[in-house]
């Protein structure tokens, strides 16, 4: 054979290969989910899905990568416009973006879907061991985190402002700090108290209990017994004594579950691929953070959803015999 003929026939040899592998990388598709800050749990949820669903990736063809966000209210926002293909978000979150409520009044999204709940999120609120503050109510005229723009932490902080006839206004100082940075700013005396809702342990709450002393706060009363009466997606919760340093006793508070929602556009096959992953690896998702210890995956399938179940996730859940 002469060497051109060997060179045409080694080129049509790797055109041949080009053609074959051709479809494997136009069949990868990246699949993206919106969490929180790095420090809070949302993230951790996130990972612990993509990380289960990377492990079927060569057969799926599903590539799953994790976004942090501003939330909750980003996240359902970011689904709505296709810039995330999947999102953490707080049950009340949820309700209103469906319904069109609160902080989405009049503007409901109709391919919003319910994917599962996950962990509860007991609304967390930390006072500087000196600010002189036993109830929620002490923080008035003081410097207090009331959450980030575009975190189901400030909305629901404003919800509860609003019950209680208050604004932020009534505080000296109303910082919108991150969830990531409120604990640092606690430390330092640059702010006396937050509200976070979160999933409990949190290192956000654990390292200003252990680095100052900081001290839960419960959130009870008249305002908060209205709001749980009124709300479907709202229930009391208790986090217990001796859970974080130098709070031995048991906080009373209310809060919401943490979801995970997707829009109508996504298709059911990718749907189906992210709670087949989970739920077939359920004893080591449980094992990725201490929040996920005592799920329940025929609770998951029904708390705190509010939005229409999406059809590939609902597909999952018939053969299993839940639905």
């Amino acid at each position: 054979m002469t060497s051109t003929r060997r060179i045409a026939s080694l080129a049509a040899a790797l055109i041949g290969l080009a053609s074959l592998s051709a479809p494997a990388m136009a069949q990868q598709k990246f699949v993206t989910i919106g969490t929180g800050g790095v420090t809070g749990v949302y993230y951790a949820v996130g990972g612990a899905i993509c990380r289960l669903m990377n492990k079927n990736r060569a057969e799926t063809g599903l590539r799953c990568s994790v976004e942090s966000t501003g939330g909750s209210v980003f996240n359902v926002n970011a689904i709505r416009s296709g810039e995330l293909d999947f999102g953490l978000t707080q049950s009340d979150i949820q309700y209103n973006a469906a319904k069109g409520e609160g902080q989405l009044k009049g503007n409901p999204d109709p391919d919003l879907r319910a994917v599962f709940s996950v962990h509860p999120e007991p609304f967390t609120v930390l006072a500087r061991k000196d600010a002189g503050v036993t109830k929620f109510e002490d923080f008035k005229g003081k410097r207090f985190n009331v959450g980030n723009p575009g975190s189901g932490t400030l909305a629901s902080m404003e919800e509860l402002l609003k019950q209680m006839g208050w604004t932020k206004a009534d505080f000296s100082l109303a910082a919108e700090l991150k969830a990531d940075e409120q604990g640092t700013a606690l430390c330092d005396n640059k702010i006396d108290g937050f509200f976070y809702g979160v999933g409990h342990p949190s290192a956000a709450i654990q390292d200003p209990t252990i680095a100052c002393g900081a001290k839960l706060i419960p959130l009870t009363g008249p305002a908060v017994d209205a709001l749980v009466k009124e709300h479907p997606y709202y229930a009391r919760a208790t986090i217990p004594g001796g859970m974080y340093a130098n709070n031995p006793d048991p906080t009373q508070t209310y809060g919401v579950l943490a979801t995970v929602v997707t829009s109508a556009k996504v298709s059911d096959a990718t749907v189906y691929a992210l709670v087949k992953a989970v739920f077939e690896n359920f004893d080591e998702f449980k094992k990725l953070h201490p929040a996920f210890a005592h799920l329940d995956p025929k609770e998951m399938i029904k708390n705190g959803l509010s939005a229409p179940p999406h059809p590939g996730a609902v597909k999952y859940y018939k053969e299993k015999g839940w639905m």
